[in-house]
């Protein structure tokens, strides 16, 4: 248990040890946030000239039931990130436990994003994952500065629920989401 200095002057008391360096205060920060589990998403738009772009996002959740709105967070350093920025829709694709595989090929720079999968063009003309868990289908609703990431809201126009089981991703590697006895 350590003292998390946060470079504001209230770091988060949880021990005996203060830390001062910034740099470390964004390791803390970043193992913290690698404690929470996570749901892994894709999330991909068509830009004007019809280029598929397409990122790996844990930063997502659910904003408002009504209106339906969900938010997820795109690095502002993304090579995707200005094609985000101008796209009216998008979808959101939860992936199921056996495609952590695409969450890797999303999250790169240099790979052929969509020749890793089957993709179908959605009712908005995005590109929709085949076999994804749910794929939400979303227009633009209102984007927000979040320091390095931008905060996109989508207003959810379409949803496409299936049963397969969605992947975990925790301390930084994938899981599978096991049942204990009690429903």
């Amino acid at each position: 248990m350590r003292t998390i200095a946060t470079g504001r002057g209230n770091g988060m008391t949880t021990g005996a040890t203060a830390l001062e360096a910034p740099e470390r205060a964004v390791l803390d920060f970043r193992e913290a946030m690698a404690s929470f589990p996570s749901g892994v998403t894709l999330v991909t738009t068509t830009d004007a000239q019809g280029r598929r772009w397409g990122f790996t996002a844990t930063s997502f959740c659910s904003l408002s039931a009504t209106p339906p709105l969900v938010l997820v967070c795109l690095a502002k350093d993304a090579r995707c990130h200005p094609a985000f920025l101008a796209a009216e829709s998008w979808a959101i694709h939860v992936l199921p436990e056996d495609r952590t595989d695409l969450a890797m090929v999303f999250a790169s720079r240099d790979a052929d994003k969509f020749a890793a999968a089957d993709f179908t063009v959605g009712r908005r003309g995005d590109p929709v994952l085949a076999d994804a868990s749910v794929v939400l289908e979303c227009a633009q609703a209102a984007r927000y500065d979040g320091g390095d990431h931008t905060i996109l809201v989508g207003r959810v126009e379409d949803i496409d629920l299936r049963e397969s089981e969605p992947a975990v991703y925790f301390k930084r590697g994938f899981h599978r989401i096991t049942h204990s006895g009690g429903n």
